[in-house]
């Protein structure tokens, strides 16, 4: 038994916090919403986020950060990327020991073109830090939550660290891999946001099953093209955090980047579709980040391009995609 902190009580930290109370570990899940931590600790459940679900009633909820990461030496942090630099200054002056952070956000910060752990190696102490954990793959909090069979990747260059992590989450439903490569993960988890937004506008242009598989194969290889350039493991790309992830972000009604496209697709404005959708969208930032990637590493990656031009140029979602079809012809296969 461990004791373990998520921060964040949005859908994916929920369900990774009944996970964890199932698996018997004094779990504590931090939400800045005062209101939110008295519905989980009193009725159980976290209606706005995972409508239905009845959680652990050992699981429990706080809105005090300093009580949150002073009890445990494991921290999941499950924070949109926009408030991960916040969280940390936040947290940081009530660290009084070395832990392991486990981060579960999938994105990268527009400008820095930071990925998720130098954002988290940069706004907090070195005496602070233990290791850094990323733990990504297909999942959406919806079927965790149901006990249906869910399969993700613990990633450290300290293999000891991911193995930790790997036993701490571990069950019959809900199995945990581990990797080296926290660059490949970590890209692979942020840029298929960016290709499941495209697909939620095909889909949402009545494209059809064509379309969209064109869209996640050639989405993959030039999310691979990036990844290689950037120093990740080809390899990386072709498991639960490349083709896995795109697999299940392009194609459920479970995914806010999909939904989001989708409605884009049928004409709606962007920060209607925000609106609409409620929560965070993080497809829409990292498609910045991965535009700005692109050409900082001059890697051609036209499917990113062509959604920063519908997101931020106000280019007409048909517009884009005959662009696409009609652009100069090339071999299928690139050496990376």
């Amino acid at each position: 038994m461990e004791n373990v902190t998520v921060l964040g009580a949005g859908s994916w930290g929920t369900a990774l916090a009944q996970v964890l109370a199932e698996n018997g570990h004094r779990t504590l899940v931090w939400t800045h919403r005062e209101q939110q931590a008295k519905e989980i600790n009193e009725q159980h459940t976290n209606e706005k986020y995972l409508p239905g679900i009845r959680l652990p009633e050992n699981l429990v909820a706080t809105s005090n950060l300093q009580e949150a990461v002073n009890q445990t030496n494991m921290i999941i942090v499950a924070v949109p990327t926009k408030a991960i630099r916040e969280v940390c200054a936040s947290m940081q002056p009530h660290l009084t020991s070395r832990k392991i952070f486990v981060h579960v956000s999938k994105g990268i910060e527009p400008d820095s073109l930071k990925r998720i752990s130098e954002m988290l190696q940069e706004s907090l102490s070195p005496d602070a830090i233990e290791e850094i954990v990323v733990l990504s793959g297909p999942s959406h909090a919806e079927e965790v939550v149901l006990h249906h069979p869910t399969t993700i990747t613990a990633a450290c260059i300290n293999l000891d660290a991911a193995e930790k992590v790997q036993d701490l989450f571990m069950n019959n439903y809900f199995r945990v891999y581990t990797n080296d490569d926290v660059v490949g993960v970590e890209l692979g988890g942020a840029l298929k946001n960016v290709i499941a937004l495209a697909a939620g506008i095909s889909d949402g242009l009545e494209y059809g099953d064509n379309a969209k598989a064109a869209l996640i194969t050639r989405g993959l290889a030039e999310i691979t093209r990036l990844g290689v350039k950037m120093g990740g493991n080809p390899f990386t790309f072709a498991g639960l955090t490349g083709m896995g992830d795109l697999i299940a972000t392009c194609t459920s009604i479970h995914s806010r980047n999909w939904r989001a496209g989708n409605m884009l697709g049928k004409g709606m404005k962007l920060q209607e579709v925000l609106d609409q959708v409620g929560m965070v969208v993080e497809g829409v930032r990292t498609t910045k980040a991965a535009y700005q990637l692109s050409e900082k590493y001059d890697v051609p990656m036209p499917i990113t391009t062509a959604l920063y031009d519908i997101l931020f140029t106000d280019k007409e979602p048909k517009v884009a995609v005959d662009e696409l079809m009609i652009r100069m012809k090339k071999r299928e296969i690139d050496l990376y």
